[in-house]
């Protein structure tokens, strides 16, 4: 099923907005704490992901 464009832009923004709100929440790190990076990273993956599938194609034609 596709989106309209509006619906696509609309949810694109909200990804982006939610990736900047988390890195502006991270705060500083402690670099000696693995589990604290390891977790960090996994939802900064996430996120990267989501916003992946926001901009892909709704088509499905290569680019």
């Amino acid at each position: 099923m596709t989106h309209p464009t509006a619906i696509r832009a609309a949810a694109q923004i909200v990804l982006i907005e939610a990736a900047r709100a988390y890195v502006a929440d991270i705060g500083p790190l402690d670099l000696s704490n693995a589990g604290t990076l390891t977790g960090h990273l996994m939802a900064a993956e996430t996120l990267l992901m989501q916003i992946v599938a926001a901009f892909d194609d709704p088509t499905g034609a290569a680019a």
